[in-house]
C-alpha cells in the first residue's frame, strides 16, 4: 500500500493557549492556580476549536455537545478528503473504501455515510467506521487501509479521522484529568489517501506500509478512555499512564521492528502521535532517538494540541511535505490509546 496523499484541516476559531485558559477559569468550576499550572505544562501554545470560545457555555449538555460534533465533524471531515484527493490526484468516483475514525461523538447512520455522500464517492463505496480507539485510531485506520488493499491491490482506499475533543470538556468535572484535558486537547480532521500496489504509479511522495502490529495490554482499561452518562464524554486519563509506555513501549517496538530485521537505531523516521509532553520526552527516552527526531511530533503538539486521532496523521503529513527521508529508508509510525493499546505501521519511503 502506498499512501497518496494526507491532509489536515482544523476549524476556523483559533486561539491562543492563554485565551483558552482564561475562558476555562471564569466559565467552568476549575481551580484558577491548577488550570493555568496544568495548561502551561502541557506546552501547548494555541489550539483551533470547533465552536467561537463564547458559544461554549450555551452548550446544554450531551445532545446540544453532540449536535454540534455531527454538523462540524462532516464538514471538517468532507473537506479533508477533498484535499487529500487533490492531494493524490484521485477523483471521488475512484474511491473503493471508506473507513471512518472517530471518538468525540456519536451518531447512527455513522458519519461516513454522510461524509461519503457529501464528498462525491460513489453509492458502491465499502465502509468501516470505527469508534472508540481514541489516540490510536490514526495509525489503527492505517493498518486498516493496509490490509484492505493487500486484499483488493488495484483499489483506492480513503481514512478520515475527526476529532472534536473541546467538545467533550466538562464545566462541573473538577478532577485533574479534566483540567489537563481542557489544556491538551483540540479539533480537527485529517484524511489519508492511499492506493494498492497495482495503482502505485510511483510517482508519489507518500511512504509504503510493509507492516503493522497492534498491541492490547491487559487489565489498562482505565488508564484512558471515557466515562459514558448523563453528562456526556467524561475524560479518563490516569496518573501512571506514563510509567505503563515507559514499562512496556520499547521492548514492544524493538520486537517489531526486529521482526523485518531493523532495530531502532536503523529507523531514520519516527511518524510519533504527540500524546502529550511527558509521553513524547518517555517515547525519545526509551528509544534512544536523535534529540531533533521527534521535532514534527513536538511542533505539531505546540501548534495544534494533541488532536486524538487525527494527530498521527498530521505528523505524517508535515514528515512527508518538510522532511521526507530518502527513498527506501525505514520508518516507523507509533500511536498510543484506550484498551490501553499500541499501534505500530512500518514504513518505507
Amino acid at each position: 500500500m502506498r499512501v497518496a496523499g494526507v491532509r489536515t484541516v482544523v476549524p476556523e476559531h483559533r486561539y491562543d493557549q492563554d485565551e483558552i485558559t482564561q475562558a476555562v477559569v471564569q466559565r467552568t468550576d476549575a481551580n484558577p492556580e491548577l488550570a493555568r499550572r496544568f495548561h502551561a505544562a502541557t506546552r501547548v501554545t494555541g489550539r483551533s476549536l470547533a465552536l467561537p470560545i463564547d458559544e461554549y457555555v450555551k452548550l446544554d449538555g450531551f445532545t446540544g455537545a453532540n449536535d454540534v460534533y455531527i454538523e462540524t465533524a462532516v464538514e471538517l471531515a468532507v473537506r479533508a478528503v477533498r484535499d487529500a484527493l487533490d492531494t493524490a490526484g484521485r477523483a471521488p468516483d475512484e474511491v473503493d473504501h471508506l473507513i471512518f475514525c472517530s471518538s468525540t461523538g456519536v451518531a447512527t447512520p455513522s458519519l461516513d455515510a454522510r461524509i461519503a455522500q457529501r464528498a462525491g464517492l460513489r453509492e458502491d463505496i465499502t465502509r468501516v467506521p470505527m469508534f472508540g480507539l481514541g489516540c490510536a485510531a490514526g495509525a489503527a485506520g492505517l493498518s486498516r487501509l493496509y490490509d484492505t488493499l493487500r486484499a483488493w491491490p488495484g483499489h483506492v482506499a480513503v481514512l478520515v479521522c475527526v476529532e472534536l475533543c473541546s467538545l467533550t470538556v466538562q464545566r462541573e468535572d473538577v478532577s485533574v484529568a479534566n483540567l489537563v484535558a481542557s489544556g491538551l486537547f483540540g479539533d480537527g480532521a485529517a484524511a489519508v489517501v492511499a492506493v494498492g500496489d497495482r495503482r502505485d504509479t510511483g510517482a508519489y511522495r507518500g511512504p509504503r506500509v510493509v507492516a503493522t502490529r497492534s498491541r492490547l495490554y491487559p487489565a489498562t482499561e482505565r488508564l484512558m478512555g471515557w466515562d459514558v452518562g448523563d453528562h456526556g464524554l467524561r475524560i479518563v486519563l490516569a496518573a501512571d499512564l506514563v510509567d505503563h509506555v515507559e514499562a512496556t513501549l520499547a521492548a514492544d517496538v524493538s520486537a517489531f521492528l526486529g521482526e523485518h530485521g531493523l532495530s531502532p537505531d536503523r529507523v531514520g523516521s519516527w511518524v510519533c502521535h504527540p500524546g502529550g509532553p511527558k509521553v513524547i520526552e518517555i517515547i525519545q527516552q526509551e528509544l534512544d532517538l536523535a534529540p531533533d527526531a521527534l521535532d514534527i511530533t513536538w511542533n505539531s503538539l505546540r501548534t495544534m494540541g494533541n488532536l486524538s486521532s487525527v494527530s498521527v496523521l498530521n505528523v505524517l503529513e508535515e514528515t512527508i511535505a518538510h522532511r521526507r527521508p530518502p527513498d527506501g529508508e525505514p520508518g516507523l509510525l507509533m500511536a498510543l490509546g484506550p484498551g490501553f493499546s499500541a499501534e505500530l505501521v512500518l514504513l518505507r519511503w
